[in-house]
Formats: structure tokens, C-alpha cells, sequence
């Protein structure tokens, strides 16, 4: 009996021993982070002999997965918001407001037309235009900071992702080693230091993970791409930049050594990295753009309208506003060696989206120009097809503008092919007018003279006429029959009288003379007129009913300076719809005012910003609570752990004490025999 004593009190003490390893290790490793909960259980005595105890992680997969989940949900919505409020912040603050530049610049127009000769008032509305552009930059600048601290953090964060993938898999190896052996339970630190990589990755990017053969962990992406592979075989990100190489996409580079774009969903990339494409995709990339499409937008209804009034000199107006010409990225698959530049079509500002453009070479002197949403994909329709415009490009010039495509929708851009060099067909170009035009504006002039705000043209009525008529100060839309050096009429001044009753009218400018009939009143008199007096490029109304004999007379407003019509028409735009709004649809109905497609901006990412708040503290709430479902089943419990201690303690005793007992029953029975 006592032989059986000692063998029982001796499976005791080890296997209590072994109890109070595990619960000291537990102990130990309280503060590590990643560390597995670890159990010690023993089968049921044989023999009298306790049976041999296992030790194993206290580990729910279950719980694990859904951890990683709300892991990766939790920080898309961590870094975006984190982007995202400096970005908001930025553009709500009054000082960076776009449209207090814009109103004061409108206003010192405004101002100028009380004193249209006034070197003082014109130099106003001068400084302020280039306040305006200072202030434009000035926001895409913040823009662009972020552009660049996003390409910065991509960089880190597919790094720390591509060390993480290389981890998990080597660790793979060394568990496949030792899975089914004696040592595999001495190898926990193994299993958990690759649970933990997972975790980490999981910051990084949604992923989901596989059991694979001898204990190894397949990793995948959310959206399906195999990241950690059986037999040690594991891929890698990499960042570049097709067409635009500071437009960094996320690629994946295979066995094979090619690398192969993929096609991201940041609503399932998740992750910092995915939350830092939604930053750049939905905030970044349209605020860059639209900026760039309302400077454009501005600055070449400002240059229309001054191109059709009389500057303080006397003279035809020009350009108050520099527009920029860019160069567009050419797509690495093409095979050709042409180059494409782009900017706008003088006139056409208003048609301009805030979007970036395809151009493809689709054929011989033909090109298909594909308008692109945020994330670089082809915008489509209600009906799923894509939205494009397939125009001709002038062989002789390379252009592709209105004058050689009349009617269709070009979105405002003039393009520019390299012929001496033509492009392969197939071959693609990215355009990103907007987003390269927010820098880069600039004044044409900085002389306050140059602001036309009289009108080139001047109406009268006859003193000696009789009747009720007067004539309108007539609008112009045109100056190129203008002469100049000075400003005059090719033929001089221009009469319109009533020559027959009851409602002949004949024109003349001296050298030209056309008859027509019309009742009054009568509007837009040249080009009723005919007879080439509709190409002058200005018109007129007659309101009231002319007597018989009545003339009226239309010349150039020369030595005009107090005159302020153009300028007029020049403060007007403040208040016209010159920013459109969607690709498709190119109505009155689809645009907006300076203002409002400024407010419109800085109201969108206030929203799409308070929407991912939102978000933030619903995910931040489901991953504290699979956090603590994983900790209940994985921590250490210090409560615990101290209870078991002091339990597997006493059994330890207790042990020792039935080994004690044995021995004093062994010495017992050999003296007896003495």
C-alpha cells in the first residue's frame, strides 16, 4: 500500500507542480500583450495513477475572427476621422473661407462701377483678384499637404503590412515543425506571436484567416486576394502611381514577380490603409477638384466678359486671368510616345466638371474623352453605360475642341495631341485639369487699367425724332469687327431709320444697306436686318413705336470711360451659374453659382466627416465589446489566477503531506521486521 501511496503521492506533486507552472506563467505574462490564457488538465486517475496532463491556449476562434473584424472596421474609421476633422476644421474656419474672397472681390467690382475712371477703384478689384487666387491656393495647398501625408502614411503602412505578411508566414514554418510533436506544447509563444501579427494586419487591412495543414493560418484580404499561402508562399504590397505616379494605388505583388492592381473597395479594404484611400478618394481628390473648377470656371467667365468691353486705355478688353495649360499623365501600357496637353476652351469654363478626364486615342485622328469619378473609374449613367464623348482631332493642330466638333459636349477642355508624333490607337491619357489648375492660376495683367468696364458700343436717339421709340444700349457678344488703335466700327457709325409706313426700317453703316419690316417693337434689329448686319457681334432693341423719319445711330464709345455696362455684366457673374454641377446633363438646371458650389463643398465634407464620426464610435463600441468577449475567454484574470494559485497550492501540500505519511508507514513497517 504504501509503495501505491508514494506513486500517488509523487503523480500529485508533479501534477500539481505542473498547475502551478501554468498559473505562475499566467501570472507573468499578465501584461503581455498578445499572450494566450493557459490551461493545464489532467485525465482521470488510472491505476492509481494520475493521468497525464495537457496543457493548451485558452483560445475561441470565433471570437478571435470576430475581434479582427471590428479590429479592422474600428481603425478604417480611426484614421479617417483623424484625417478627415483636420480637413473639415481647416475649411470651416472662417479666415480660409473661399467666399469671403469671392464676395469682396465681386464687391470692389461692384464699387468700381460708381467710379469707372478711377485708377483707385480698378486698383481694388485688382488686388483682390489676386487675393482670390492667394486664397485659392492657399486651400488647395492644404489639399495637397494631405495629399502628400497620405502618399507618406500609405508608404509606412504597406511596409509595417509587408513585414507582418513575412512574420505570419515564417512563423507558419516554424509551427508546421513542431505541430503533432512533443514540443509543440513548449511552442505557445509561437501560436501566440503570430495570432498577434494577425491582429496587427488587421489594423492595417480587413482580412480574414483559414486553417491550413500542421497548424499553419491562411490569411486573406477582405475583398479575396490570398496575402499568407500554404507551403510558406506569402504576397506583398506595393505602392505605385499609373498614369499619375503622386496618385498612389495599392497593387499586389505575386510569386511571379509581376505586380497586379487590384480592385479596391475601401468599404472592404478596411483597415488604417483603407481608411486612408476613403480620406483620400472621398474628401481629398473631389475638394482638389471642385476648387480647381470653380477657379476656372471664374476666371473664364471674368476674361469673356472683359474681352467684350472698352478698358480705361481705350481699347478692346483682354485677359485678367492667366488660364493654366497641363500636361496630361500618359498610361504606362501605351505604345506610342505621343504627349497630350489640355486647358480650357475659351468661353467653355461653365461646361467644365469637377471631375478628371480619359482621353483615349480611340482611331485616327479621333478620341474618346471619358469623364473619371474620384477613385479613377469611368462614370456611368442610370443605365450602367459609360458616360464619353468621341470627337475628331484636327490633323493639321491636334486639337480637339468646339470649333472642329460643334454641338457635342466636350466638358469645356481644349486638347492638344503631339502630331508630329501621333499616339497608338488604344493609347490612354489622364487629365487632371482641375486638381493641377487649383495651383496654378495667376493673373494675365496687374494693370488696374486693363478691367474693361465700359461697352464698346454707344446708342442714340435722333434729337429731332417724333415718336415714342427709344433705343436700347444694345449687347454685345462679339468684338471681332471691331477695329482698333483706337476702338471704331469697320464702317463706321451705323443708322437705323424708319423709312416707309406703316413699319419699313432701313440700316446702314455707309457702306452697307438693308431694308427690313418690322412691328414694333422690335428687338434684336441687326439681325432682323440681315444683309450681314447680323455679324457684327452686337444687337440692339427698339422699344416704343418710331414715327416716320425717326433715326437712331450706333458707333463706338469712344473717349467713353465713365461708362460702366461691361462692368456691369462683369459684377453680374457673382450671381450666374457658371460651375456645373454632374457630368451628365449640361443645362442651366446643372449648375450653381460661385457660392453656392463653395458652400456645397465645405458642407460635403462636413457631412461625409460627421457621417464617419458616427460610424467611428458605433464601430469603436462593437470592438470593445468582441475585445472584452476575447479577453473573458483569452486574458488573464489576476482574481483568477491568484484563486488557482492558492488552490493547486494547497493540493500541492496536500501531496506532500500523503508522501510524508507514506514514508512514516514505510519506516513504520521496517522496524516492525527488525
Amino acid at each position: 500500500m504504501s509503495f501505491n501511496l508514494y506513486d500517488i503521492a509523487n503523480a500529485g506533486i508533479r501534477a500539481n507542480s505542473e498547475l502551478l507552472q501554468t498559473t505562475s506563467k499566467n501570472i507573468a505574462n499578465v501584461n503581455t500583450e498578445g499572450y494566450v490564457r493557459e490551461r493545464t488538465e489532467f485525465s482521470t486517475m488510472i491505476d492509481n495513477q494520475v493521468g497525464r496532463g495537457e496543457t493548451y491556449r485558452l483560445l475561441n476562434e470565433f471570437a478571435q475572427k470576430q475581434l479582427n473584424r471590428d479590429t479592422s472596421s474600428k481603425t478604417f474609421f480611426d484614421q479617417f476621422v483623424t484625417e478627415a476633422s483636420r480637413v473639415d476644421s481647416l475649411f470651416s474656419e472662417e479666415s480660409n473661407s473661399l467666399s469671403t474672397s469671392i464676395n469682396s472681390f465681386f464687391n470692389n467690382v461692384q464699387e468700381s462701377l460708381n467710379q469707372p475712371s478711377s485708377s483707385v477703384a480698378r486698383s481694388l478689384v485688382m488686388t483682390d483678384a489676386q487675393s482670390l487666387i492667394d486664397q485659392m491656393e492657399r486651400l488647395s495647398g492644404i489639399v495637397a499637404d494631405q495629399q502628400t501625408v497620405v502618399n507618406d502614411q500609405l508608404e509606412i503602412f504597406s511596409e509595417e503590412a509587408n513585414d507582418l505578411i513575412q512574420t505570419i508566414s515564417e512563423l507558419n514554418t516554424k509551427i508546421a515543425s513542431v505541430d503533432g510533436t512533443s514540443q509543440e506544447s513548449g511552442s505557445s509563444s509561437l501560436y501566440n506571436e503570430r495570432d498577434k501579427a494577425i491582429r496587427d494586419l488587421s489594423e492595417l487591412i480587413d482580412i480574414e484567416t483559414v486553417d491550413g495543414p500542421n497548424g499553419s493560418k491562411q490569411v486573406y484580404m477582405g475583398t479575396g486576394q490570398a496575402l499568407v499561402m500554404q507551403d510558406g508562399a506569402f504576397n506583398l504590397f506595393s505602392l505605385t502611381g499609373d498614369p499619375d505616379p503622386n496618385f498612389k494605388e495599392l497593387h499586389l505583388d505575386t510569386n511571379d514577380g509581376k505586380a497586379i492592381s487590384l480592385e479596391l473597395d475601401t468599404d472592404k479594404l478596411k483597415g488604417k490603409i483603407g481608411g486612408l484611400l476613403a480620406f483620400r478618394d472621398d474628401i481629398l481628390v473631389p475638394a482638389q477638384n471642385q476648387l480647381g473648377q470653380m477657379g476656372l470656371a471664374l476666371a473664364d467667365a471674368f476674361n469673356q466678359q472683359n474681352h467684350l468691353g472698352m478698358d480705361g486705355d481705350g481699347n478692346l478688353g483682354g485677359d485678367i486671368f492667366k488660364i493654366p495649360t497641363v500636361d496630361a499623365f500618359a498610361y504606362q501600357a501605351n505604345t506610342g510616345n505621343s504627349s497630350m496637353t489640355a486647358t480650357v476652351e475659351p468661353g467653355q469654363g461653365s461646361n467644365l466638371p469637377a471631375s478628371d478626364f480619359i482621353v483615349k486615342y480611340s482611331d485616327t485622328n479621333e478620341v474618346e474623352i471619358y469623364p473619371v469619378d474620384n477613385k479613377g473609374e469611368t462614370i456611368k449613367d442610370a443605365n450602367g453605360d459609360e458616360i464619353f464623348t468621341t470627337a475628331v482631332v484636327d490633323p493639321a493642330t491636334g486639337k480637339v475642341n468646339s470649333l472642329n466638333n460643334s454641338g457635342l459636349d466636350l466638358f469645356g477642355l481644349e486638347i492638344t495631341l503631339d502630331m508630329t508624333n501621333p499616339p497608338s490607337v488604344d493609347d490612354q491619357f489622364m487629365v487632371k485639369l482641375n486638381s493641377q489648375a487649383s495651383t496654378s492660376l495667376e493673373l494675365a495683367t496687374n494693370r488696374p487699367e486693363d478691367i474693361a468696364l465700359a461697352s464698346p458700343i454707344r446708342t442714340a436717339n435722333d434729337i429731332n425724332n417724333t415718336g415714342t421709340a427709344s433705343i436700347s444700349a444694345g449687347t454685345v457678344l462679339d468684338v471681332g469687327a471691331f477695329s482698333t488703335d483706337p476702338i471704331n466700327l469697320p464702317n463706321g457709325e451705323i443708322t437705323v431709320q424708319k423709312t416707309a409706313e406703316p413699319d419699313v426700317y432701313t440700316v446702314t453703316d455707309g457702306v452697307n444697306t438693308s431694308s427690313f419690316t418690322g412691328t414694333p417693337p422690335l428687338n434684336n434689329v441687326l439681325q432682323a436686318a440681315g444683309g450681314g448686319f447680323q455679324d457684327y457681334g452686337f444687337d440692339f432693341n427698339i422699344e416704343g413705336t418710331p414715327a416716320l423719319g425717326d433715326t437712331f445711330t450706333i458707333e463706338a464709345n469712344e473717349g467713353g470711360f465713365d461708362d460702366n455696362r461691361n462692368g456691369q455684366f462683369l459684377a453680374d457673374i457673382q450671381n450666374d451659374n457658371i460651375v456645373r454641377q454632374n457630368v451628365s446633363g449640361n443645362s442651366t438646371n446643372n449648375h450653381k453659382t460661385l457660392n453656392q458650389a463653395y458652400t456645397g463643398l465645405v458642407s460635403d465634407i462636413g457631412v461625409v466627416t460627421s457621417q464617419a464620426q458616427t460610424s467611428q464610435q458605433a464601430f469603436s463600441a462593437l470592438a470593445d465589446q468582441s475585445e472584452a468577449w476575447y479577453e473573458s475567454l483569452s486574458g488573464v484574470n489576476l482574481d483568477e489566477e491568484a484563486a488557482n494559485l492558492l488552490r493547486f497550492q494547497q493540493s500541492y501540500a496536500a501531496s506532500a503531506q500523503v508522501l510524508a505519511t507514506a514514508r512514516s508507514i514505510f519506516d513504520t513497517l521496517l522496524n516492525s521486521a527488525r
